[in-house]
């Protein structure tokens, strides 16, 4: 027994998936909460943070370890709102910094 399946409407298997915004006329277009704009929000918060506790643990951590931190710290909290990233982010990565040298 052999069994049949239709094909799916929409692109072949084979080509990526566009999003909807590049199919609309005009070609792509950013909304006002763009996912860019979310991401430099993060950026900022990572490296402010990596500032300012890379100067209060100098001599107790290494440098690496302040940005591999803070850069968890980070993708962990990707869920919270972008005006709070800065802050929460340099909070947890202080928190964690200070558990590793105990």
């Amino acid at each position: 027994m052999t069994l049949v399946v239709p094909p799916i409407p929409g692109p072949a298997a084979d080509e990526p998936a566009r999003p909807s915004d590049e199919l609309a006329p005009g070609g792509p277009q950013r909304s006002s909460s763009s996912p860019r704009r979310d991401a430099d929000a993060g950026d900022d918060a990572v490296t402010a943070a990596v500032g300012r506790l890379s100067g209060e643990f100098s001599g107790r951590v290494g440098p690496r370890l302040v940005v591999r931190v803070v850069r968890d710290c980070r993708r962990e909290l990707g869920g919270s709102p972008v005006g709070a990233l800065p802050e929460l982010v340099e909070r947890l990565a202080r928190y964690r910094l200070d558990r590793q040298i105990g």
